[in-house]
């Protein structure tokens, strides 16, 4: 089957810095879409009558549904283009949002959660795959190490933006927000964005497949996809608890819980400034340096509960860490994403694919072996975590004759 869809003509050459522009600002989609609404999870919890664990299941859904998406639409955006399929996407995002916005069933909540999965999926993959379709070499690089960084500004903003939609307007707010800025983008992309793929794959199953068991075999690249896994799942963990024990552990506001999402969101940026800053340093050497030093820290956090245990203390560990999850997924991001530029579109969504879906099962695996009680069990969350990426540096360091990764 070849991909015979009509596709709007190639992106001009005089729009291609506004697309660039519209194609960094939604790479943080993902981010928004879990934690605008983050300060709101105690009280969509309380208006709905169902548990913690029963709301915090909207993020992991999401996760899920957002990293099964990428796994296929990789090569689809290789085989039919990035642009319609991106822009569809956005449409159906709004209407989900909408739609979560005017109910309280929380089943039709989960339904519309792996909508939002599905289609975030498709437009983030291909934003990776435009800078991939229009750049090479050093700037290609460049643009790639922002990922990260560009990214964390949904984790800095959304839940400062969300802890005042939620006290000024209820949690329904955050998802016309959310349908809002689809919208806006949508235009956005239809006035100024286009084609930018110039090599359409066949649509055919067995060459797809091959691409995906070869790029799995990869032993570097399917090992820095769990690094990333694990790093993120630091900064999830967080977001599934620490609203609940700043609000009615702590007992401050929702506002007060976005801030201090806002804080670690920063954090997750300062990681991946420094993981770009250092990306010519020795790659095994900085990253097992941070990883060690995550481990220090946790410690620090599980001993000082001993003399203290507040929100200040809370913020200043999880700022730490987070910095270091930040560096290591900045420095895995970059190289994974420039492993298969041939195939970047499949690259790209295999990458996000399993990351996302390690993520949403160990999240909520952790969350539910250490509930949202008090900073003890978040440092201990934060323990398994570290523990298993280190184990995971280990294999790497003892793999690196065989499947050498480089910078």
């Amino acid at each position: 089957m070849t991909s015979s869809i009509t596709q709007r003509p190639a992106i001009k050459e005089k729009n291609q810095g506004i697309a660039t522009i519209l194609a960094f600002t939604l790479i943080p989609l993902s981010g928004f879409a879990t934690d605008i609404y983050i300060p709101s999870l105690p009280t969509m919890a309380g208006e709905m009558n169902i548990s913690s664990v029963q709301v915090q299941l909207t993020l992991s859904i999401f996760l899920i549904s957002y990293g099964v998406a990428q796994l296929f639409v990789g090569s689809l955006l290789d085989s039919f283009g990035r642009y319609k399929i991106g822009l569809y996407s956005l449409l159906i995002f709004a209407a989900a949002s909408i739609i979560i916005a005017i109910t309280h069933n929380i089943y039709v909540i989960y339904l519309m959660r792996i909508v939002h999965g599905l289609s975030v999926g498709a437009v983030v993959v291909a934003k990776r795959a435009y800078f991939v379709d229009l750049f090479t070499g050093e700037k290609l690089k460049h643009y790639l190490s922002l990922f990260s960084i560009i990214w964390s500004t949904g984790p800095i903003i959304a839940p400062f933006v969300g802890g005042y939609l939620q006290t000024s307007f209820g949690w329904e707010s955050n998802f016309y927000f959310l349908a809002g800025f689809a919208l806006v983008f949508a235009l956005l992309e239809f006035l100024f964005s286009g084609e930018t793929l110039t090599h359409f794959t066949d649509f055919q199953l067995k060459k797809i497949s091959n691409i995906y068991l070869s790029m799995v075999k990869t032993t570097s690249f399917t090992l820095g996809i769990v690094m990333l896994g694990l790093a993120y799942c630091m900064v999830m963990v967080y977001n599934m608890t620490g609203p609940f024990i700043i609000e009615h552990e702590l007992h401050y506001s929702p506002v007060v819980a976005g801030y201090s999402s806002l804080v670690l969101g920063f954090a997750w940026m300062v990681g991946g400034f420094i993981g770009k800053a250092t990306i010519n340093k020795p790659f095994f050497k900085r990253l097992m340096l941070n990883s060690l030093l995550q481990v220090v820290f946790v410690a620090l956090m599980i001993v000082s509960l001993n003399f203290v245990s507040n929100l200040f203390s809370l913020i200043f560990f999880a700022f730490i860490i987070h910095i270091g999850a930040g560096f290591t997924f900045n420095n895995y991001f970059t190289f994974c994403l420039s492993k298969f530029p041939k195939n970047a579109g499949i690259a790209g969504g295999l990458t996000g694919g399993i990351t996302y879906v390690i993520v949403s099962f160990l999240s909520y695996g952790i969350v539910n072996l250490f509930p949202a009680k008090d900073e003890r069990n978040l440092s201990f969350s934060y323990l398994v975590m570290i523990v298993i990426s280190l184990a995971i540096m280990v294999l790497i360091m003892r793999t690196r004759k065989k499947d050498e990764i480089t910078s």
